[in-house]
């Protein structure tokens, strides 16, 4: 009963109270001189978009840092020690060593071939086409893409028929097969970072291909004319010209690495030596140690937050050069 009470104040009575703080301020506003209602306005649109950062995101993000700091029932502080076990304890210190690997790995291949395809399909008369081949794994969310990859690499013992596709190509060509999720901790990782790549290469694809399109045709024909090869254009001409658009698609990448979670949570659990910081978070909170799970949280914050700040100030520079 009080679920199905809370649904209806989030469904009915937020939209009505809103509506009604709409309606019921715009009249106050009106029956304002014309010079405060021009001071007064912008703050009483904005009003109600601070109130919910300040709930929703504000007293979260403030809360998760002092309950960092507290035993895990939250009853006494207890410093550091939160931030101790998460830089001494062997698990957590895998999961970091796991969410560096996706950092330089994922970040990098992802970007990547997404810069090197979009150079070439955009030589190919089937562009479009082979766009949309390249692109289809991005709307498919981490869970369903988790699940297909499973499938993908499923082991069966040598000798069995071999279920799993890429096993059962191994088989074909008489090879034995490989236990993909559970070999570890290099190839059950390197398998997991592939997933991701999978689905990101078509995004990054799409940003620099947009970004291509826009580098003059003109520029590129003086740089032949001058006798540069194909390399050549690509690697002293276009990469530096769609460097702005990769470091603001490199820095999204690395802040989707370290928040990592569906494929690994799906996949692996964090079993065999997966574990990511974000999984690891995930597991301190199901056992109850709170404040170990705030004081990962609180260090995963910091690690995005210097990303965020380059990705904003790169869109700055770049709606200033506009």
């Amino acid at each position: 009963m009080d679920q199905i009470i809370t649904a209806v104040v989030a469904v009915v009575g937020v939209p009505l109270v809103l509506l009604g703080y709409i309606i019921g301020g715009e009249k106050v506003m009106e029956r304002l001189p014309d010079r405060l209602q021009g001071w007064a306005r912008p703050y009483f649109w904005a009003l109600p978009a601070v109130g919910f950062a300040t709930i929703f995101m504000v007293y979260p993000m403030v809360r998760t840092v002092i309950i960092s700091f507290r035993n895990n029932d939250d009853t006494e502080w207890i410093g550091l020690a939160n931030y101790k076990y998460f830089f001494t304890f062997p698990d957590t210190l895998t999961a970091l060593r796991n969410s560096v690997a996706w950092l330089v790995f994922y970040t990098f291949f992802a970007v990547f071939l997404g810069l090197i395809i979009a150079i070439l399909v955009d030589r190919v008369r089937y562009e479009s086409l082979a766009k949309i081949a390249i692109f289809l794994p991005v709307p498919i969310s981490a869970v369903a893409a988790s699940i297909i990859w499973k499938f993908m690499f499923d082991y069966q013992p040598p000798g069995t028929t071999q279920t799993g596709t890429l096993n059962a190509v191994l088989a074909t060509f008489g090879r034995d097969p490989v236990a993909w999720l559970i070999t570890g901790p290099f190839v059950n990782n390197a398998a997991l970072i592939f997933v991701g790549i999978w689905t990101a290469v078509g995004f990054c694809m799409v940003i620099i291909s947009a970004s291509l399109k826009a580098i003059s045709s003109e520029v590129l024909e003086a740089a032949r004319i001058d006798g540069a090869t194909e390399l050549q254009i690509v690697r002293l001409v276009v990469t530096p010209l769609l460097w702005p658009t990769i470091t603001v698609v490199g820095t999204t990448m690395l802040i989707n690495a370290l928040k990592t979670f569906d494929i690994v949570y799906v996949m692996t659990n964090g079993a065999y030596d997966t574990d990511v910081i974000a999984t690891r978070m995930f597991s301190q909170l199901q056992s109850s140690h709170f404040g170990r799970a705030a004081a990962v949280g609180v260090v995963l914050f910091i690690a995005i937050v210097p990303l965020l700040i380059v990705n904003i100030r790169r869109f700055q520079q770049q709606e200033e050069q506009r």
